[in-house]
């Protein structure tokens, strides 16, 4: 299959471009029913004449070429309709029936405060020019209406609260927040990507967009809500996300703490909170990427706190110099796994009230886990005359130091 991607220098653009190279050159195995050969690029540098060579050979057409921001609202007309003039003008000049997606905006809708948008409006007239393309021509037409689209690469101070607010914060620069309480609809990259394979497969998702009080099924519809049918008219991404500015800016607030805090958010797989971390750490400064972490260090060798949460705990690392031992503690509900990650170390056990020790000799050679009970004295020693003993530890719970939980006492 032969892929072309209009406005491929773009934010969709680059996103679909870099993952398509990896499903054609087998680096992503998810979609195996894909085929790519060839990924055409046309953007605002390309030529006329590399724009008839594609729609000459492609199998699948993504039409992301747009214009968002003009100086002069006439270049909506010209970027948003005149070019997808062009595209169709010059599929039919091939006869290529290949199915062609539309990336359009819930602007479109013209429903709300988009009713008198310039740009909503050449949005509904590109669309319409595609679905008279596709009754022409018999062609599969998939016309997307997106939400606020964000991710990776969004560009900032353009058309993006959420890329701004990103880039702003990660680089010390103010935001300004007129009303907190504005909620923004959100489609990720990686879950328009998603949608983006299933149109490849023929597994694109259909919808209408029923008018602003319409209600259907017991529905009252907004006219920006997409209503999911087989045969609809639109199509859509299945994933998005609501939140406030408020929302959204006390999050990225909270990932810009992080390094000093070490606490890392709740972040459940597929959540709004797990991407827009992804999101926001794509615009740190060179200078951020890295951060200093407090090593306590004494005569024994040093221990660090490496990362916190609120529900897991926090995880350590501590260094024992040759021949020395630590530990000589035991805790009442606070328990640990020790993980020896280089050098070679005994740890010791001993239950209060008991004379029995038990023991576990452990390496970096064979890395092991091993639980600290809850009332059990413990220690770790550094069986080694040359080398640092390295032991990962994570503990169940954060360290309060009005509540050690830790309390002296020899194995």
């Amino acid at each position: 299959m032969n892929i072309l991607v209009t406005g491929a220098a773009g934010f969709v653009g680059r996103n679909l471009v870099e993952n398509l190279k990896n499903i054609r050159d087998g680096k992503n195995k998810t979609r195996p029913n894909i085929f790519i050969e060839e990924i055409y690029q046309y953007d605002l540098s390309s030529t006329p004449e590399e724009l008839d060579d594609y729609c000459g050979k492609a199998d699948f057409v993504f039409n992301l070429a747009g214009v968002n921001r003009p100086e002069d609202p006439e270049e909506y007309k010209k970027g948003n309709f005149g070019f997808a003039s062009t595209l169709l003008d010059t599929l039919k000049k091939h006869n290529n029936k290949a199915p062609v997606m539309l990336s359009s905006s819930l602007q479109a809708t013209l429903a709300g405060r988009f009713g008198t948008s310039e740009y909503g409006l050449s949005k509904k007239a590109g669309e319409e020019l595609f679905f008279r393309y596709g009754v022409e021509t018999g062609v599969r037409v998939l016309v997307y209406r997106f939400p606020n689209l964000v991710g990776k690469w969004v560009r900032p101070n353009y058309n993006s609260a959420v890329g701004t607010f990103c880039n702003n914060i990660a680089n010390e620069l103010p935001i300004t927040v007129n009303d907190p309480n504005v909620e923004l609809e959100m489609l990720f990259i990686d879950d328009l990507l998603d949608e983006m394979y299933d149109a490849i497969e023929g597994k694109e998702h259909r919808c209408e967009y029923p008018a602003a009080g319409e209600t259907i099924d017991g529905v009252e519809y907004d006219g920006l809500t997409p209503r999911w049918c087989v045969n609809g008219r639109y199509c859509a991404a299945t994933v998005t996300h609501k939140a406030t500015l408020g929302r959204i800016t006390d999050l990225l607030y909270t990932f810009h703490d992080q390094p000093l805090s070490l606490v890392m958010p709740t972040i459940p797989k597929g959540s709004f909170e797990k991407k827009l971390y992804s999101m926001y750490l794509s615009y740190l400064p060179k200078e951020k990427v890295v951060f200093d972490l407090k090593m306590n260090c004494d005569i024994r060798g040093s221990f660090t706190e490496l990362l916190k949460t609120s529900a897991h705990g926090q995880i350590s690392v501590n260094i024992s110099k040759p021949g020395t031992m630590k530990g000589q503690h035991w805790h009442n509900t606070k328990w640990e796994f020790f993980i020896v990650v280089a050098g070679h170390g005994l740890i010791q056990e001993r239950k209060l009230g008991t004379d029995e020790v038990i023991e576990f000799e452990v390496s970096g050679d064979k890395i092991q886990a091993v639980h600290m009970l809850p009332g059990y004295a413990h220690n770790i020693i550094n069986l080694s005359e040359t080398e640092n003993l390295v032991t990962v530890m994570w503990a169940n719970e954060i360290f309060d130091p009005n509540h050690p939980d830790t309390f002296y006492e020899p194995v």
